[in-house]
């Protein structure tokens, strides 16, 4: 799903979202910078892969935290990790580097990547996230986009 696609397929199925387009950004100095509304709900995604490269996972936390993969690797038990290739993000999520976002999996045909999303997002209630494209943000419910990766069929982890 592109963009326009996935705003599509989330007024379809009555998600509310907030729409807002910006210029490009590749980072998360960048997203900030960019003065978006609920600055604190911003996400942060990190897809990354393990050394065989035969397992793949998706991170998103609060965009002020940072994550540890070898503390990362503990608690989850995974082998040793490291980020995917921007050929890998293309494969397996259709995205492109700056674009990821838990929307990705949605294009996930295999439903192969795992999906560790910050629990501060379940109590925040709200998350903002790009929509398949780095030139805006949607901030959405946190419970529909986790619903979304659920009902599509790929694993969801919650954790601290």
């Amino acid at each position: 799903m592109n963009k326009a696609e996935l705003l599509e397929y989330l007024s379809n199925r009555g998600i509310e979202y907030e729409l807002v387009e910006h210029s490009m950004v590749f980072t998360i100095d960048e997203m900030i910078d960019a003065e978006l509304p609920h600055p604190e709900l911003i996400a942060k995604n990190l897809f990354v892969r393990d050394d065989k490269k035969r397992a793949f996972y998706l991170i998103t936390v609060l965009e002020d935290r940072r994550v540890d993969l070898k503390e990362f690797r503990k608690l989850h038990e995974t082998r040793p990790l490291s980020f995917a290739s921007e050929e890998q993000l293309m494969d397996k999520l259709a995205l492109t580097r700056g674009s990821v976002t838990p929307f990705g999996l949605l294009n996930n045909d295999e439903k192969d990547v795992k999906f560790y999303i910050d629990k501060a997002f379940i109590d925040a209630g709200l998350m903002g996230i790009h929509p398949n494209m780095n030139d805006a943000t949607v901030f959405v419910k946190t419970d529909d986009v986790i619903a979304l990766v659920r009902e599509h069929g790929n694993e969801v982890i919650i954790y601290e």
